[in-house]
Parts: structure tokens; C-alpha cells; sequence
């Protein structure tokens, strides 16, 4: 409420808390325009009316408020004069209406007159209350000045002059700090000239560290230093450049590794140089480096390859280098030794080439495995500090900068900065009496930018200690990056190996073009394939894995030649049988010398021996293991050809199976010609034979006899050659064998078929009557001679023998049917008696041929049994 001599005004409140009120009068009239008129905002105790500010003074101990500025009547006076357009009608009602007013006037001063007087006590008990108040204020007033003036000189007698002392002493440890830091200033801003220095004498290992120690000073101890606003970039920039440069480095070490001298000399060419440009590579994150190397390889072959044609060509008068331009066609000019000592040459150089590789690319790997450790190491002992330090790293620090003198809160402070910033100003605070460059953190950068501890670094043997000083903390490589790397790196040199062998390949097959190693004989393609062979060999015990192209193309090679190989000699002993008139042959010495190398199951041919002065002369026979054997002159020139055949497996191991299934075709076909020719009488047309005799036949049995003699010495041979799972194929041996055994049982089917249609003929005429021994008899007797004098020599007695027992029991069989035709028996009679003489006749006859005189003839069976 507030009052004033004239009239009653009442504040209410907005029902906000931002302090504003609303004024009005509480006044009779037109109540809704005065409430307009008389709304006001207020905002603390200011009231704010056509730029006059009214201020509510508060009574002490009510809840009143008093302004003594306000005229109600010249508000109401104002309202009147807003509503002047109303006419003088209201001029008198307007005048009754002020007087109304003034009367309410005096109410309510009469109403505050009583108000006050109900509230004296209280009014005049705050007046008292204030004057005391007043009192107690000067009296602290006074003792704060006496306080004041005590402790000022306590302090000027007491605590100036340690103070004094301590700001001297925070002043020279800034002096110190000012000083560090101008002299980290100055050598921060020698890293670009130290940097140059260290990139012209290739240290990219300590330039890189020297920036990366650069750039962390600036980001801790230098940050916001205007003059080195642009240096941080500008490292950054050389940075990149040390990156080309080293790549650089490394293409030109890998183009001089690989293209020096091809020389029986394996060493690493400038061992430090490329520890060091591998250390740099990895601390910049370059793992695919070793990309370049291959790059370099992949060249370096081709021109190997070329020098080597060129230099043997230039050595070849018979090449016209100005005719034949082409490298290709000049090397296809050469004859096989020419082009063998080439390839000879070709694969000695890829040795040296790839055992250079191998020792380089080891050298790196080493590098990356040392790297690899130096992580396991360094995790395990953050493993154990961390650990151990969780304890005391808190007490350790704050009695250390306690001992230092520096006060603890001044430690805390510092705590707050980052961990390497914090140990850095601490090492500088360290020694506050020392001199300043004693412990300052600069000694570390100087250090790194020393150049000659650098160069000694990379210049010392590449040893595991030398090795680990180059292995900086802040190489951020994975384990998993590392072995990655490190496998990359071993199949590298696996690649090395098939490029030197797509190489041969190519080189293989650019001779091969015009069918020249089609044309090889065997002892050529032998002397290749054992050439080829022992280069595959040598690149697998280099590199640790098999290339397969270079064996690949050996063995396409070998295919050809085992095809050539087997078709020139299948047509040769066509051409043979063609032409054999199957009658024996005598055997020159070399082929008994031939048939006795094949000992204790081993097949090899014999070396050719020096021509002896005396000649020997040709055997009748050939002798093996004490028997001897009658043989064609094909036969003798098949044994040769089949230990050729068991020859070039050992050779050529790669080509047993398909020799195996040659071999099996070659003797199946003389097997199946030879029938053609002697049992098929093929011979008659063929060679022109007036008649196939039984020694035809004879010794055609004698021939498949001495090769089936062979046969299990050739399977063993194979089989010793063969995998397990290889095996199955010797069954075609089992084959061959039966085939050969049934030729032999259907010749000798022949010979008795022979005599029995001999003993058909002459006993269906057969009579019994004198004189005896009868024509008949001698006959057979006469045949059954001939027939022993063709054979006997030719085949083996008991063969002999059991060839006539098969004859013998042909004739009886023929007889008994004879005389049981004739109707005679065994009964003492005449007749009985003139065919004993005979049949005694043909027994002594028979048993008088050499090698006969035991058979059994048993010739009671030509009698018919009484019933």
C-alpha cells in the first residue's frame, strides 16, 4: 500500500518472480479507464510515468511504503484531461468529484495517523537498534586500522625479506626456464640445416628421428611460439620428400644389387645401406617397399638372359649378327652343344641371381624380425612398470619436487600439463644452483642431431645390438603388420624362383619353335633333361618351395620326346620283323656283353669300349644265366631297345609311367607280329618264305622264351621307380607275360600238329605185311629225325623232351586207330608180330636221337584192352 496526503494507491503483484508490480488507485469513477490509466510496471522499487521516476521509501518494521512525489489528484487531473472532449457538461461533476476526493484525503491520513500510532514502539525500536549499530561499527572500524597497523610491521620486520628471498629465487628459476627455452628455440631452428646434413649423407634414419623429435618439442614445449607457426608444416613437407627420396634410394639399391657382375660371390652389396634404408621405410609406414625389388627381378631376368645369347653369339663365327638381327633367330641358329652350353650358362647365373636374392631379402626380414621383438619387449616392460608403479609414482614425485625446494601446489599445477611436457619441465627445474644447460631437456634433441653418432650408427656391422640402437620407440607397427610383412617378403623370393623359371621357359620354348628339341636323340635330350633337373633341384633347395613351370615344361618335353622315342623305335622294329627271315642269327660280342651287364635284376647299359686289336668273334648262342638261347637278329636288336627304354627312365624319372605303357605297347606289338608272321605264315608274303619250317617255329618259341626271361627283371626295374599308388600299373606285365606264355604253348601246338598230320597221312596207308621194318615206318622214322635235328639245337632237352612225349602219343593214338582198323590185336599171331617189329623199329629209331634215349614211349597203349 502506498500512502500520500491526497490518496490511497495499492501495489499488486504480477504473481511472477521478476519483481514487476501493478499501480493503481483505489479511487471512486469510472473504474475500468482509471485501471487503464493507471497501470504501471515496475521493476524493484522504481515507477516509471512520462520520464518521472517515483521511489517507494519503505516504513521500517510494516509492510507499508510511503512516496511523498505522487499527486493522485494531478493523475486524476490528467485522466479529467483526457476526457476533455466531453464538454463543459462534466466541469461541475468533475469539481464535486475533487472535492469527494479530498474528503477521501483526509481519511486516510487520519487511518495512517492511527496506523503509525499502533506501531510507535517498533518504529522508534529500529531508530535505537540503528544507533547502537552505528556504535559497534566504529569501535571494529578502529581495531581492524590497529590490526592493520601490527601486521604491516610484523610483515616488514618479519616476512619482506624470505619473501624477498623466494620471489629472487621463482625469478631465477624463469630465468632458467626463459634461457631453456631460447636455447631449445635456437636448436630447434638447426633442424632444417642438420636435416639437410644428414639426407647428404644418406642418413634417413636419423633425419626422420631428428624430425619426429622436433615436431614433439613443438607440440609440447614450443606450442604457440609465433616464429615456429610454419615450421611444423614445413617439417611435414621434408618429411614427405625423406619418403621419395628413400624410395628412390632403395629402387637404385635394388637395380645395382641385382644388375652387378654375375659372379660366384654372394655377398650383400652394402649391408648398412640397406639396414638403414629398411628402418626408415618401416618408421615411415612404406611396407609395400619390397614391391620395387620384385619390380627389379622381373628385369634383371630378361637381361640375363639376353646378355647371356648375346655373349655366346658374339663367340659364333657362323652367325652373321648384321643378317640375322633377331636375337630369337640367332640363337636358333646354334647347334645343341652351342645351345646347351648356352642354357648351361643361363641356369648358372639364375643360381648365383637367386642366392643374391635370397641373402638381400633375408637381410630385410631380419630387419623386420628385430623390429617385431624390440615390440614384444617393449609391452612386456610397460606390462611390468605399470605394475610395480601404481603404488608409489604419486609419493615418489611429490617428495622429489619437494626436495627441489618448488612448492607442492606449484606440483600439482603442473600435473595438470601432459605427461611428457610435465617430465620435461621437471628434468629442466631439476638443479635450480647448476648450470642451466646441465639438466635441460634440450640434450636429448642435440643428441638426436648429432650426426656423427648417427653415421656411426649405420656405418658399424650390422650386429643386434647396432641394430636395436636404430629401432626407435615410435615406430607404430603391428605384430600383425610385421608378419605380414615378413611373409610378404618370403614369397618374394618363392616369386624369384618361378620368374627365373617362366624365364628358362620362355627360352625353352622359343628354341623348341622349329622342333629342335623334338629332334634330339636320346642321349641329347638325357644330357637336357638331367640339366633342367638339377636347376629345378637348385632353386628348390635356394628358395624352400617348388616351381612348377620349368618342371612342367620338362615334362610337356618329355612327352614329346617319349612319344618320338617310342614310335622311332616301334617303327624300327617293324621294319625288322618285316624283314627277319627267321632263321638264327649269330650274336656279336656287344650284345652277350649287352645281356651280361643285366645283373642282379639292375638294367644299364654298357659304356662303349675301346676297339681291341684282335676282334672277337660272334657266338652261335647267346648266353644268359647258362642257358643258351637261339635268337633272331630282331630279338637281339629288342633287348637292346628294351634296356634303352629302362636306360631313359632312370634318366628321366619324370616319364616312368609313360615309358611303362610305351615298353608294354612295344612288346605287345612284337608279340602279336611275330604270330602274324611265323604261326599266320605272314612271312611267306611279307618276306618272301617258301615255307614255314618247324625250325621257323622253333626258334620264334626260343625268342618269346628269352624275352619272357626279361620280363620280371623289367617289372622289378619300374616298380623300384613307381609310387605306391603306381603300382597297378605293372599289371600290364602280368598281361604280357600270359600273352607270351600262350605264343609259346600255341607253337608248340603247332610242331605236334605238324607231325600229327604227318602221322595221319602215312599210317591211314599202313598195312601189315613183310618186309619189316615196312616203308611206312621208315617214314616216320625218317620225320621224326628231321624234326629232332631242327629243333634240338634250338630248344632246351626237356622242352625237346616233352615236344616228342606230345609226337610220341600223336602217333600212338594214330596206330592204335590204324590197326584197329585192320582188325589187329595183341595175340602172339603173325600179324601181332610183324607190327611189334615195326613199333620196336620206331622205339629204337626215337630212342637213338640224342637227348631221347630215356623217354618213356610206353607203346603197350597202342593195343586195344581186353574187356
Amino acid at each position: 500500500m502506498i500512502l500520500d496526503h491526497q490518496g490511497t494507491f495499492c501495489i499488486i503483484p504480477t504473481g511472477n518472480r521478476s519483481g514487476k508490480f501493478k499501480l493503481h488507485l483505489r479511487t471512486p469513477g469510472p473504474v475500468g479507464d482509471f485501471y487503464k490509466l493507471l497501470k504501471y510496471r515496475c521493476q524493484g522499487r522504481k515507477f516509471m510515468k512520462d520520464a518521472r521516476t517515483f521511489v517507494l521509501l519503505k516504513i521500517p518494521s510494516t509492510g507499508l511504503y510511503y512516496t511523498p512525489m505522487i499527486n493522485p489528484g494531478q493523475i486524476w487531473n490528467k485522466y479529467l484531461s483526457t476526457a476533455g472532449g466531453k464538454g463543459n457538461r462534466d466541469a461541475a461533476s468533475s469539481r464535486l468529484l475533487q472535492e469527494k476526493l479530498s474528503h477521501y484525503l483526509d481519511i486516510v491520513e487520519v487511518n495512517i495517523a492511527h496506523q503509525i500510532s499502533l506501531r510507535s514502539e517498533a518504529f522508534f525500536h529500529a531508530m535505537t537498534s540503528q544507533h547502537e549499530l552505528q556504535d559497534y561499527l566504529r569501535k571494529t572500524s578502529q581495531a581492524v586500522k590497529l590490526l592493520r597497523e601490527k601486521i604491516a610491521q610484523i610483515d616488514k620486520v618479519m616476512c619482506e625479506g624470505s619473501l624477498r628471498v623466494l620471489r629472487l629465487s621463482l625469478t631465477r628459476n624463469n630465468c632458467i626456464k626463459a634461457y631453456n627455452k631460447l636455447k631449445l628455440m635456437a636448436t630447434v631452428h638447426q633442424t632444417q640445416p642438420t636435416v639437410q646434413l644428414l639426407l647428404s649423407t644418406s642418413e634417413f634414419v636419423g633425419a626422420l628421428d631428428l624430425i619426429a623429435t622436433t615436431q614433439e618439442v613443438l607440440q609440447q614445449e614450443l606450442q604457440g611460439i609465433h616464429s615456429f607457426r610454419h615450421l611444423g608444416s614445413q617439417l611435414c613437407e621434408l618429411e614427405k620428400l625423406i619418403d621419395k627420396m628413400m624410395i628412390a634410394e632403395f629402387s637404385t639399391y635394388a637395380r645395382n644389387d641385382l644388375n652387378r657382375p654375375l659372379e660366384d660371390d654372394c655377398q650383400i652389396l652394402e649391408e648398412e645401406r640397406l639396414v638403414s634404408l629398411v628402418f626408415g621405410l618401416l618408421k615411415q609406414r612404406k611396407l609395400n617397399f619390397y614391391e620395387i625389388y620384385g619390380d627389379e627381378m622381373i628385369i634383371t631376368a630378361k637381361n640375363i638372359i639376353k646378355q647371356c645369347v648375346v655373349n655366346t653369339v658374339s663367340q659364333i663365327e657362323e652367325i652373321d649378327t648384321e643378317v640375322v638381327v633377331k636375337l630369337a633367330d640367332q640363337m636358333r641358329m646354334m647347334n645343341f652343344p652351342q645351345w646347351f652350353d648356352l642354357l648351361k650358362n643361363i641356369f648358372s647365373k639364375f643360381t648365383i641371381f637367386l642366392k643374391r636374392i635370397k641373402a638381400t631379402l633375408n637381410t630385410i626380414r631380419s630387419v623386420v624380425f628385430l623390429v617385431l621383438d624390440k615390440n614384444q619387449k617393449n609391452r612386456d616392460l610397460e606390462d611390468t612398470l605399470q605394475k610395480n608403479s601404481k603404488d608409489s609414482t604419486v609419493d615418489t614425485e611429490v617428495a622429489y619436487l619437494t626436495h627441489e625446494g618448488m612448492f607442492i601446489s606449484d606440483a600439482f599445477s603442473e600435473g595438470d600439463l601432459p605427461p611428457v611436457a610435465a617430465d620435461t619441465t621437471s628434468q629442466r627445474n631439476a638443479s635450480p644452483n647448476s648450470e642451466p644447460c646441465s639438466s635441460d631437456s634440450v640434450s636429448e634433441p642435440e643428441c638426436t642431431t648429432d650426426s656423427s653418432s648417427s653415421k656411426e650408427q649405420t656405418s658399424s656391422s650390422v650386429t643386434a645390438g647396432a641394430v636395436e640402437m636404430m629401432i626407435s620407440d615410435d615406430m607404430k607397427l603391428t605384430d600383425l603388420e610385421l608378419v605380414r610383412l615378413a611373409n610378404n617378403i618370403q614369397e618374394l623370393l618363392y616369386n624369384a624362383s618361378d620368374i627365373c623359371h617362366d624365364r628358362s621357359v620362355k627360352f625353352l620354348m622359343a628354341r623348341a619353335k622349329d622342333g629342335f628339341l623334338e629332334k634330339l636323340n636320346s642321349s641329347e635330350f638325357v644330357t637336357l633333361s638331367r640339366l633342367m633337373e638339377g636347376f629345378i633341384l637348385d632353386t628348390e633347395q635356394i628358395c624352400g618351395r617348388k616351381s612348377m613351370s620349368l618342371r612342367g615344361a620338362l615334362q610337356s618335353q618329355a612327352n614329346r620326346f617319349v612319344n618320338r622315342f617310342h614310335e622311332e623305335r616301334k617303327t624300327k622294329l617293324s621294319l625288322l620283323l618285316d624283314n627277319e627271315r627267321w632263321k638264327q642269327a649269330e650274336v656279336p660280342a656287344e650284345f652277350q656283353d649287352l645281356v651280361d651287364s643285366v645283373s642282379d635284376g639292375r638294367i644299364s647299359l654298357p659304356e662303349k669300349k675301346p676297339a681291341a686289336t684282335e676282334e672277337r668273334k660272334p657266338a652261335e648262342f647267346l648266353i644268359v644265366e647258362g642257358q643258351k638261347y637261339a635268337t633272331v637278329g630282331t630279338v637281339l636288336l629288342l633287348i637292346r631297345i628294351i634296356l634303352e627304354y629302362c636306360q631313359c627312365v632312370d634318366n628321366i624319372p619324370s616319364i616312368t609311367t609313360d615309358m611303362l605303357t610305351r615298353l608294354s605297347d612295344l612288346l605287345k606289338y612284337f608279340n602279336s607280329r611275330s604270330c602274324q608272321l611265323v604261326l599266320g605264315a605272314g612271312a611267306l608274303q611279307v618276306v618272301g618264305l617258301k615255307t614255314i619250317t618247324t625250325k621257323n617255329l622253333a626258334l620264334s618259341s626260343r625268342c618269346l622264351q628269352l624275352i619272357v626271361h626279361y620280363i620280371p627283371i623289367i617289372r622289378a626295374h619300374f616298380e623300384a621307380r613307381l609310387q605306391p599308388k603306381q603300382y597297378s600299373m605293372l599289371r600290364h606285365f602280368d598281361h604280357i607275360t600270359k600273352d607270351y606264355h600262350d605264343h609259346v604253348a600255341e607253337i608248340s601246338a603247332k610242331l605236334v600238329a605238324i607231325m600229327d598230320s604227318l602221322f595221319d597221312k602215312l599210317l591211314s596207308k599202313y598195312e601189315v605185311k613183310a618186309p619189316v621194318p615196312s616203308a611206312c615206318f621208315r617214314n616216320i622214322c625218317k620225320q621224326m629225325a628231321k624234326m629232332h635235328e631242327a629243333i634240338y639245337d634250338l630248344l632246351p632237352e626237356e622242352q625237346t623232351q616233352m615236344l616228342f612225349l606230345r609226337i610220341n602219343a600223336s602217333y600212338k593214338l594214330h596206330l592204335k586207330r590204324q590197326l584197329a582198323h585192320l582188325n589187329v590185336v595183341n595175340d602172339g599171331g603173325p600179324l601181332n608180330g610183324l607190327v611189334t617189329s615195326d613199333v620196336a623199329f620206331y622205339t629204337g629209331n626215337l630212342q637213338a636221337l640224342k637227348g631221347l634215349n630215356n623217354l618213356d614211349l610206353n607203346m603197350a597203349e597202342i593195343w586195344e584192352q581186353k574187356r
